[in-house]
């Protein structure tokens, strides 16, 4: 994070059963898009970018920026916080 910008934790479901999947660090305003994989505080699915409790695959690995990143697939989760 540049000085002068905040983070802020969100927690991420899934938008098919309400599953909690990850509590992640987001930098700046918007939508989520894409996740990168060190800003992930907590990460409930075992690192396999599936629901552990349905079973959907809610994003898939990209590199962004030169970072390894996950991105989201629209739809899929529900962003809170």
């Amino acid at each position: 994070m540049s000085p002068g910008k905040r983070a802020r934790t969100i927690r991420i479901y899934c938008a098919h059963c309400g599953c909690l999947l990850w509590k992640y660090q987001k930098g700046g305003p918007g939508r989520l898009v894409k996740c990168f994989r060190d800003k992930i505080v907590k990460d409930y699915t075992c690192a396999n970018l599936r629901c552990p409790d349905c079973g959907q695959a809610f994003a898939r690995e990209t590199m962004v920026y030169g970072r390894p990143a996950n991105k989201i697939i629209q739809g899929k989760v529900v962003v809170k916080g």
